[in-house]
Parts: C-alpha cells; sequence; structure tokens
C-alpha cells in the first residue's frame, strides 16, 4: 500500500470509489421512484397526499398518534375544523 502524506492512497481511492458507486445507484433509485410517482398520478393519485402517506408510515405508533392529536389540537385552536 502506497502512503502520500501519511495517507494510504489505495484505501482512499478504494473508499472513493465505492462511494461513487453508491451515489450512482442512489440516482438510479431516485429516478425509479420519480418514475413510481409519475405513475401513480397518471393513474389519478394525488402525489403530495402519497408523500405524507409515506411520511406517516415510518413513524412509530406513539410519534403518530401524538403528531394527528398535535394537529387536531392546532387545527382546534386555528378555527379550521
Amino acid at each position: 500500500m502506497t502512503d502520500v502524506g501519511g495517507i494510504a492512497a489505495e484505501q482512499l481511492r478504494s473508499y472513493i470509489e465505492r462511494i461513487e458507486r453508491l451515489e450512482e445507484e442512489k440516482a438510479a433509485l431516485a429516478a425509479d421512484i420519480k418514475d413510481v410517482f409519475a405513475e401513480a398520478k397518471g393513474n389519478g393519485f394525488d402525489v403530495k397526499t402519497m408523500r405524507q402517506v409515506l411520511k406517516l408510515r415510518k413513524l412509530d405508533k406513539d410519534d403518530l398518534q401524538e403528531q394527528e392529536h398535535l394537529l387536531e389540537l392546532y387545527k382546534l385552536a386555528l378555527g379550521i375544523e
């Protein structure tokens, strides 16, 4: 392994190349997700609402209940319902 200025150059290169490959995969996945949203929109689904549902599904049950409670409380305070 060649050290340049105290840095293991080949190991560094390996890390950089792995990160670059992962970034490429991430971009490809983002494009695939965009395509799925476009397909859903084309079939009449509201993409904005779908994104909200995805966000909610990531929450655990307690956090979801707390968020829903706070939303209702804020809506009530503002006379939205």
